[in-house]
């Protein structure tokens, strides 16, 4: 009954996560498609970048930046990445368990001869297996995508590493924040709405953040956590928040289980 579960779980969130892999890839190879054009004229495109407004590069993550140089290029294709895969892990955290609420099946779930933490665990590492094969898929498509479009350019590969290993503990936080949302609020009738709201709302703080110098915003924000152009210039992470951002997903996934297990759930009737 539990391999049924996580097979079951797993096997539902498969094609999605194949869409939401294929679509960033795509995404990644195009823009890297267009990166010999950013280089071949390096010296216009930096004094093009330097005479926008500094409001809007720090919007975009793209001050400090040098858009001629692959890494500084492939910062801005991550902000994009970034919210696209935290679209996907929110809207599989809001969906996890909430969807079997909305379509009155839970409760034909927990009376199975299992328990109810034995059921998280299995729907958890479903979408975690899910989430981590977009990674991969934004790994391989990020190599692929420097090895045709880059030619002989330098790249720094361990700024590469980080950037790229970044993505499995940014995505935990959605996931693991969307998920307690859901459990918190009354009734999740869809989960896009509250997705978007998520991705968007916590990119947006990011923007703030980053246009009026406010450093409470960072704090909550995994875009800041994450930021590229502070990976890309300092070739490591910005410790405390990642360290911060780690412990909010730990402390929303403990707060989840202990909501699950104590949860009313609706019968049909």
């Amino acid at each position: 009954m539990k391999a049924n579960i996580l097979r079951h779980e797993f096997q539902g969130h498969l094609r999605s996560a194949l869409r939401w892999s294929l679509s960033v890839a795509a995404l990644i190879l195009v823009f890297f498609s267009i990166f010999p054009s950013f280089a071949s004229s390096a010296a216009t495109m930096n004094q093009l970048m330097a005479n926008f407004p500094p409001e809007l590069l720090e919007a975009f993550g793209m001050n400090g930046l040098d858009m001629a140089s692959v890494l500084g290029f492939f910062g801005l294709l991550f902000l994009f990445v970034q919210i696209c895969l935290a679209i996907q892990a929110g809207s599989y955290g809001f969906g996890l368990v909430s969807i079997e609420e909305s379509e009155l099946t839970a409760d034909f779930l927990i009376t199975k001869p299992v328990s109810r933490t034995h059921i998280l665990n299995s729907k958890l590492l479903a979408v975690l297996a899910c989430l981590l094969i977009t990674d991969l898929a934004v790994w391989l498509s990020s190599l692929a995508g420097i090895a045709l479009f880059t030619g002989s350019r330098e790249v720094d590969l361990g700024t590469l590493v980080l950037l790229l290993f970044s993505l499995p503990v940014f995505q935990l936080f959605f996931l693991s924040v969307g998920l307690i949302i859901s459990l918190l609020v009354k009734r999740v009738r869809s989960v896009t709405p509250y997705a978007l709201g998520l991705g968007f709302g916590m990119y947006v703080l990011s923007a703030f953040s980053g246009i009026g110098d406010v450093a409470a915003l960072e704090l909550i924000t995994p875009f800041k956590h994450f930021d590229a152009r502070y990976i890309v210039q300092h070739a490591a992470y910005d410790l405390p928040l990642v360290l911060l951002d780690l412990a909010v997903s730990a402390v929303s996934l403990v707060a989840v289980y202990w909501l699950y297990v104590r949860r009313d759930i609706r019968a049909v009737v």
